[in-house]
């Protein structure tokens, strides 16, 4: 995958990856399809694909005159680099902040509570 710096990923791009996470690979009238609620043009959706190769996020391969294309990124790993991303961004690198704001101002249930518990406790051993 390489050192592409992945993190700042629009909301369509987002749905786009999100997409062809699920599916494996698809033409732009595939994206469309799974496209719940948008009403965006077909252009649009290609124009945004080919963006987003030029990236390093998508490739593709020609099928007869239509173009396939599949992520070149792991969703996990989008996930990691924007997670940190907005970690540093909006708490200066502070996880502590990054929790806190998190417990205090989303529901938890209690089944959530005790895996982030878990969790703590399993990072506690490590160390």
């Amino acid at each position: 995958m390489g050192k592409t710096r992945i993190h700042r990923v629009g909301d369509l791009q987002l749905q786009i990856l999100k997409i062809l996470w699920e599916r494996g690979e698809g033409t732009v009238a595939d994206v469309m399809e799974s496209l719940i609620g948008s009403e965006l043009a077909y252009t649009t959706v290609a124009t945004m694909l080919r963006k987003m190769e030029a990236r390093h996020l998508v490739t593709h391969r020609a099928e007869g005159r239509s173009f396939v294309y599949r992520p070149k990124v792991k969703a996990q790993d989008v996930s990691h680099r924007m997670a940190n991303h907005l970690v540093d961004r909006l708490f200066e690198g502070s996880l502590l902040d990054a929790v806190n704001h998190l417990l205090t101002t989303r529901e938890v249930s209690g089944d959530e509570l005790a895996k982030i518990e878990q969790l703590i406790a399993e990072k506690r051993k490590l160390k």
